[in-house]
């Protein structure tokens, strides 16, 4: 039966997109990391990459080869087969493409082209990703994407226990990779209108309501949105309260565990939107920073009393415009100096 033209759009959604609005969603026994592509440093190889993933070239296939915080080495198609024996891991699927090396360096996350030890231009279709930064393989491998999220997996598969070569004990198994559109970062491009909110906050102590002003801070307004309706700042704790000043929550690591997020991938320092004009008086939300008056990212205070040696020198981007009295609450927990004695937190 042939499909109307709506539904197969609807089934293949991604084929007619460019590959930079593509990711690849890589699926394995430990986990799930996503990578954007470079089609701008290696076009060749992202093409070759995306199609074979289309095809289910990588599914079934392993990452055979790590180094624990240093690199993960996958996509051997022999290795869809158990019985192949190790000394032929590594060996399959090479010598498909010359060399595209260019300016990317191996950081943290890059995703490069495995190639034939001291054979240049000897590219194929396995993959490796960098655990850490890798600087003598920079010029040397063709890098062609970076992770954006799950880090988190490739540094757990990055630490399996190995043998021989780098080998794994036991292969990690690539499950499956898609390849979709990548996802659009929620209002990284809203116009000031739409900023123009109210936001609920709810806590262990109750629920707040902050109205955000974005005539104050655009960007720390865009931020605070993007963390809120993701749900970022869910599980994160108020880690620290001084009385007649300030609550202060919002740190990823303060989520249960440390998780990681899907939304990590959004996450980055933010310039200073200082305003002489606006008052940290009792109410208003403001973003937490080090010494670098740049270096906001994602923790915030509530206030709660005045405090004007910090006018002009935070980004206030919010006020509470009701449930005060969950600030009273805040006043009323016991401290271990500027710590809570209990777990509060941002909850759902």
């Amino acid at each position: 039966m042939r499909l109307p033209l709506l539904a197969t759009v609807l089934l293949f959604p991604a084929l007619g997109q460019p590959p930079a609005e593509l990711e690849a969603v890589v699926t394995t026994s430990l986990g799930v990391f996503r990578f954007e592509f470079a089609p701008d440093k290696a076009p060749k190889h992202v093409d070759e990459f995306i199609a074979r993933a289309r095809k289910g070239f990588y599914d079934g296939s392993a990452f055979h080869r790590a180094i624990a915080n240093g690199i993960i080495q996958g996509g051997d198609p022999l290795l869809k087969n158990p019985k192949t024996p190790k000394n032929l891991w590594g060996t399959g699927g090479l010598n498909l493409l010359p060399g595209n090396y260019s300016d990317m360096k191996h950081e943290r996350g890059v995703v490069s082209t495995v190639r034939i030890p001291a054979k240049p231009n000897s590219d194929g279709a396995q993959f490796f990703v960098c655990v850490s930064a890798q600087p003598p393989l920079d010029g040397q491998f063709t890098a062609f994407g970076r992770v954006n999220e799950g880090m988190g997996v490739v540094e757990k598969i990055s630490e399996v226990p190995t043998g021989e070569n780098g080998f794994t004990a036991t292969p990690v198994r690539i499950q499956k990779i898609t390849i979709e559109p990548r996802k659009i970062e929620p209002y990284l491009d809203a116009p000031i209108d739409q900023l123009r909110r109210a936001v609920k906050l709810n806590t262990t102590l109750g629920a707040i309501e902050i109205t955000l002003e974005p005539d104050w801070a655009p960007y720390h307004v865009r931020a605070f949105l993007k963390l809120h309706e993701t749900g970022w700042y869910a599980d994160t704790a108020f880690h620290r309260i001084i009385k007649d000043f300030v609550v202060q929550g919002g740190m990823g690591h303060t989520r249960t565990g440390g998780a990681p997020h899907t939304a990590d991938r959004w996450v980055r320092k933010l310039k200073g939107e200082f305003r002489d004009d606006v008052k940290h008086v009792r109410g208003i939300v403001s973003m937490a920073r080090g010494d670098d008056p740049d270096s906001a990212a994602t923790s915030f205070f509530l206030m709660l009393g005045p405090a004007p040696h910090l006018d002009g020198k935070y980004t206030a981007f919010g006020r509470i415009t009701a449930g005060l009295e969950v600030l009273d609450a805040f006043e009323k927990e016991e401290l271990d100096g500027e710590t809570p004695t209990r777990e509060l937190k941002i909850v759902p």
